[in-house]
């Protein structure tokens, strides 16, 4: 389908990504075999920056989906249209990356129903195929094409973890939050703030972190550190900044929240 502006799903310009080890080496031998690769990680450490620097660095077209329990096969594989002229045929995400050579990036897979994830069995396997049982076609996909999957093991349960025949059709990543230092340098990098106040939000990242699992489901992530610094460049009071941006959206339970207060008061004074 040579009518697909493939200059759309291109990253224009270099996302900021921080390595924490050898991923970009590892991830670059992967897609130079199409191998395709999973993800994993908590909440805002970064796989889909990593996914969105690898496809700049690449030069490749990069194709998102954020996976969800409502989803279908049919929203990522296509379907029939009503129209004026009758019915059209519309590609799905995942058909049109399979036609143009994009990376189709499947973010958080988990939340997606099991029944709709086994369409992707077919382009992870030696096969690389896509059937549109609905058109009654069978797509080869294009030599450029790879799959790449992401989710938050943290999350896992019984109803929402993937089958062992999905999971051993991919190489596979382990992301974590980046060492203090790392840290601190992304988050200056990201909002625009000095080094001493990066890492005086790291310090409260790591005291959110040793409280997962004893009252908290998830840490303070990456992401909000760089909301917190945000809102201070804005004229936020740091204290003030940090409650909204680090403490009220991960948790309700007011001992957790004493805790945290507590110590975004010690560590900014």
């Amino acid at each position: 389908m040579t009518d697909i502006d493939i200059e759309q799903y291109k990253v224009k310009e270099e996302p900021f990504y921080g390595a924490t080890g050898d991923e970009i080496e590892l991830y670059t031998a992967a897609y130079e075999s199409r191998l395709p690769v999973m993800i994993k990680g908590p909440t805002g450490c970064g796989k889909s920056r990593f996914i969105e620097h690898m496809a700049w660095k690449l030069g490749k077209p990069l194709i998102t989906v954020a996976c969800n329990e409502d989803m279908t096969a049919s929203d990522l594989v296509g379907r029939y249209l009503l129209d004026a002229n009758g019915t059209r045929w519309l590609d799905g995400p995942l058909t049109t990356a399979a036609r143009i050579g994009a990376i189709c990036y499947l973010d958080e897979i988990v939340e997606a129903r099991q029944d709709t994830t086994v369409v992707i069995h077919p382009l992870t396997d030696h096969r690389r195929q896509l059937p549109l049982d609905k058109k009654g076609e069978l797509i080869d996909a294009h030599p450029d094409f790879q799959l790449v999957i992401s989710y938050n093991p943290g999350y896992q349960s019984l109803m929402k973890d993937l089958k062992q025949s999905t999971k051993q059709r991919f190489t596979g990543l382990d992301f974590d939050y980046p060492d203090a230092k790392v840290e601190a340098g992304i988050v200056e990098k990201e909002a625009g703030t000095d080094a001493a106040t990066a890492e005086k939000l790291v310090q409260i990242a790591h005291t959110a972190r040793n409280l997962k699992g004893h009252g908290l489901d998830e840490g303070i992530s990456t992401r909000l550190l760089v909301y917190a610094a945000v809102l201070m460049s804005k004229g936020i009071e740091a204290k003030a900044a940090c409650r909204m941006a680090l403490v009220r959206p991960i948790t309700d339970d007011a001992d957790i929240r004493s805790t945290l207060d507590h110590s975004i008061d010690s560590i900014f004074g």
